[in-house]
């Protein structure tokens, strides 16, 4: 034992026999030291962790632009219009990451020892942890609730903009691509440029079309409701009855020209759907569903899943919070900052597997959303709970 920690353990007998309480003063200070410290090591994660989804998810989406010619200042507004929803994904696993790494650094260093032999107990220490979650959690949930939904409005509007000046962004060579009704197989891609291309399209009344040509000709198109326009050579048409396979019309032509609409692109079409709205609005929504008997319950599952994610993911920091203060005092007392970030990155790792595997379960298996989406905090909290009386009976 070092005599830092010799030290702490007579202070803190001394104090227990003498029943010494610490003053209001030595509290307050104590408080902000430790938001202090928590931020500056949230801080740190959250800078590594937003990289980390950053060059995951936006920079092969820009890289992509950038190669078919996108303009590079839009391309630039398209990043910066991205960086809410990482910032939203980003906030809640360095909470826990860097809470980790500061509480368990504290630990080995006997920080911990000393604030407790000063007369302080575990409730002083938790009652900053919480309330710099809290805080981070609040933070969170204004930009899930009201940034997020900005920058997804304005990212969809540039990106259909891009379309229509750089058509070939949607495409890509030797590949097949699903836009809503219809799928597009394509051959190779060179600007414009496209060969060999087959285009299944469902049409109204069950019927099916399916279009193949040889070299096409990939256009975009500066009006309201288009995107894009194919001009094809050597086109055959074939128009099946799904009711009658053995019921279809064959078209052959020289040439067609096949307009895409941007309805047909689920990403950026023109409706409304839950990421561009608050969770306010998204309440109003639903409330007017329930209202209307022909609604299908699958779809209004989903949109109740959306209204719970505005609230799962920011507040998921404040269960973090609760964790990371027990794991940190009862794993972290030797190599505490390395301990903490092995452990925060590998239940980072499994918290975002439970978050998608219950999307998953609700829309594919239409199971309660609220249990899906709120499972994941509702098992971190449990744990931090019982972590907490586990140390609190050492």
């Amino acid at each position: 034992m070092t005599l830092t920690a010799r030290l702490g353990k007579k202070l803190y007998e001394l104090h227990e026999r003498r029943g010494l309480k610490a003053s209001p003063l030595g509290s307050n200070i104590l408080s902000k030291y430790i938001m202090r410290e928590l931020f500056l090591y949230f801080f740190v994660a959250f800078i590594f962790l937003f990289m980390v989804f950053f060059v995951n998810q936006i920079l092969l989406i820009i890289q992509e632009l950038l190669k078919n010619k996108a303009p590079f200042w839009s391309v630039m507004r398209i990043m910066f219009y991205s960086c809410p929803a990482i910032i939203a994904q980003s906030a809640p696993f360095a909470t826990l990451v860097g809470f980790l790494m500061c509480l368990g650094r504290m630990n080995s260093d006997n920080e911990i020892l000393i604030i407790r032999a000063a007369g302080f107990g575990f409730v002083k220490i938790l009652v900053p942890v919480l309330v710099m979650g809290l805080l981070i959690s609040l933070v969170s949930f204004f930009v899930n609730d009201y940034l997020l939904p900005l920058g997804t409005i304005r990212y969809n509007r540039l990106f259909r903009e891009i379309m229509q000046t750089t058509p070939a962004v949607q495409i890509e060579p030797n590949s097949v691509k699903t836009l809503d009704n219809f799928s597009i197989v394509t051959g190779n891609v060179d600007g414009e440029n496209v060969s060999d291309i087959v285009l299944f399209s469902a049409e109204e009344k069950n019927g099916m079309r399916i279009i193949t040509a040889g070299d096409s000709v990939l256009t975009g198109v500066k009006k309201d409701g288009l995107i894009m326009r194919l001009s094809m050579s050597n086109a055959v048409v074939m128009e099946i009855d799904s009711r009658n396979t053995g019921d279809f019309d064959v078209i052959r032509a020289d040439s067609i020209e096949y307009n895409v609409f941007d309805s047909v692109l689920n990403s950026i079409s023109s409706g409304t759907n839950p990421r561009e709205m608050t969770s306010a609005d998204v309440h109003r929504e639903i409330v007017r569903m329930r209202a209307e008997e022909s609604t299908d319950s699958r779809r209004l599952n989903i949109w109740n899943m959306e209204y719970y994610k505005k609230y799962s993911i920011p507040f998921g920091s404040l269960c973090f919070a609760l964790l990371a203060f027990s794991i940190a005092f009862l794993f972290g007392k030797h190599n505490g900052l390395t301990i903490g970030l092995v452990i925060g990155i590998v239940i980072c790792v499994l918290y975002w597997a439970m978050q998608i595997s219950g999307q998953l379960l609700v829309t594919r298996v239409n199971l309660n959303s609220f249990l899906c989406i709120w499972s994941p905090n509702i098992l971190i909290a449990a744990a931090g709970v019982v972590f907490y009386l586990v140390l609190i009976k050492k």
